[in-house]
């Protein structure tokens, strides 16, 4: 099926076989797995989530109404609704490539939260701690380094965690694979993928 080449810009979710959450496509590629059959439509529409193949999406659609949140694609005999999320048929991982070490993945693995008071937090109000002081050997490392709010930070200072009357909420680790949050910002979430989405994000 030929499609125009004005694609609105647009984000659709995409999900493995086991519903999970795995990775955010643009209209083309989202468009290219459904026609080639490697992914299903789920209907966020309707409520009831059932996976529709292309032909019954395009059915779908030429019974819906244009609205508020709702946007197509046209081509020269037809108007397709773009989907909220697609469900792939036969890939059943989550990504298992090594995450970049940096700040924003730091603050992705422990979930915006301070890892010595629990306080969820915006991103503006936390930064980095070395657990063992770089002063004392301690390595910027993903097992030294953790999510800490700025005035935590000053207050331990130099010194270990026991030393400042503090302790860790978690042990730091390096993830084992990309999490889906590394995909997307929290003020990206749309209101069709929440239902999949492995966590609230909504930040305090």
């Amino acid at each position: 099926m030929d499609i125009i080449h004005e694609v609105p810009q647009h984000r659709v979710l995409v999900l493995n076989k086991n519903w999970q959450a795995v990775n955010i496509v643009g209209v083309k590629r989202a468009f290219s797995l459904l026609w080639q059959d490697h992914a299903r439509v789920i209907n966020t529409h309707s409520g009831d989530f059932a996976p529709l193949d292309a032909a019954e999406w395009i059915d779908h659609s030429t019974g819906v109404e244009p609205g508020p949140g709702l946007e197509f694609i046209h081509t020269v005999r037809l108007s397709i609704l773009i989907p909220k999320v697609l469900l792939l048929r036969s890939y059943d991982r989550l990504p298992a490539s090594e995450i970049k070490f940096n700040r924003e993945n730091v603050f992705i693995r422990d979930n915006f939260t301070c890892q010595y008071t629990g306080k969820r937090c915006k991103a503006a109000d936390l930064t980095l701690d070395h657990v063992i002081p770089r002063e004392r050997g301690g390595r910027t490392s993903w097992e030294n380094i953790v999510t800490c709010r700025r005035e935590i930070n000053s207050l331990k200072a130099n010194r270990l965690p026991h030393e400042a009357g503090l302790k860790l909420v978690h042990k730091p680790i390096q993830p084992k694979w990309r999490p889906f949050s590394a995909v997307v910002a929290a003020s990206d979430v749309e209101r069709d993928w929440q239902h999949f989405l492995p966590m609230d994000r909504s930040v305090s």
